[in-house]
């Protein structure tokens, strides 16, 4: 066991929307029973690109002892794309441009690379 950063889900919170599945690039989320749950720890790389996407505000991240996050069975995990996902300026998906979450008067959404520095200084 190692003491290291993963993400934490308050299922009282948790609507089982999905929006946090696909941001999960190391597939450790998954909706179950109608609600998000960490399925594998040693997947979850602690990054929190899940966080600001939630609309509930489910999720959090906490320093706890774990199993060590494992690289290689993340990257052999099959990826998921969301077709929702996209650039709220331009529209382009993941498939074409690098996307980022963001969070702005209260409401998640991504913006493409291209995108934010039209968007950082107007």
């Amino acid at each position: 066991m190692v003491k290291r950063m993963i993400i934490k889900i308050d299922e009282e919170k948790c609507t089982g929307c999905g929006k946090c599945v696909a941001p999960c690039a190391e597939g450790a989320i998954q909706i179950i029973n109608g609600k998000a749950k960490v399925v594998s720890e040693e997947l979850c790389d602690g990054m929190g690109y899940c966080i600001g996407i939630c609309p509930e505000g489910a999720l959090s991240i906490e320093e706890r002892h774990t199993v060590e996050f494992n690289r290689e069975k993340a990257e052999s995990q099959p990826k998921k794309q969301d077709l929702s996902i996209h650039c709220f300026q331009c529209g382009a998906g993941e498939d074409t441009h690098y996307l980022m979450p963001l969070r702005h008067n209260m409401e998640s959404m991504w913006v493409c690379t291209r995108c934010l520095p039209r968007l950082i200084h107007g």
